[in-house]
């Protein structure tokens, strides 16, 4: 089985995002995870009441998202950019169980969060119906990554936003080194 890669062409972002927009919920998820750079286990952990603030009058986005990252275990914190925010209110927009306590991204089946399979299929067929292939559950967080890295975030600051153990395989993980290898193949034509 191939890894799966980021969605490296903002075009191609765009049109899944198009396709997900039919469901508040999946658009929610895809957005949240490539603004995030969240693993999917931590992304079907979260509880409405990790992104909403119900204290004042109206439901309100949360500024940041706070957790205990499952893998790891270690704690993170971060802003919610504006793209995030923006998908996030227009899902909890259309919820009517605001409980905090819910899973944010709640199956229809049952009580629980959607399961990792079917957050899979979601995107899968979403970026297939775009044109794309090789992608799952990883290519937000690797999309994030990759992202970061193109607009010029350092490289030892992305490893530690995506905590890991060295610079070398958060290169390895967004495909840089494998796109750097090929560019230099196709510069050099004898």
């Amino acid at each position: 089985m191939e890894a799966v890669q980021p969605i490296r062409r903002k075009i191609d972002l765009e049109a899944v995002k198009e396709r997900l927009k039919r469901n508040p919920r999946d658009y929610a998820l895809f957005v949240l995870g490539i603004n995030s750079g969240l693993r999917i286990s931590d992304l079907l952990g979260l509880s409405l009441g990790d992104v909403i603030d119900q204290e004042k009058k109206r439901t309100q986005i949360r500024e940041r998202i706070v957790l205990r990252e499952k893998k790891t275990g270690k704690s993170k914190s971060f802003p919610l950019n504006t793209a995030a925010r923006s998908a996030l209110r227009l899902y909890v927009g259309t919820l009517k169980d605001l409980d905090p306590e819910r899973p944010l991204f709640k199956s229809r089946k049952g009580t629980g969060p959607i399961s990792r399979e079917q957050a899979y299929r979601i995107l899968n067929v979403a970026a297939t119906s775009c044109g794309l292939s090789n992608i799952g559950t990883h290519t937000m967080r690797k999309t994030f990554g990759y992202f970061a890295y193109r607009s010029g975030v350092d490289l030892s600051f992305l490893q530690k936003i995506l905590n890991h153990s060295s610079q070398d395989q958060t290169l390895r993980y967004i495909g840089i080194l494998q796109d750097d290898v090929d560019d230099v193949y196709r510069r050099i034509c004898l």
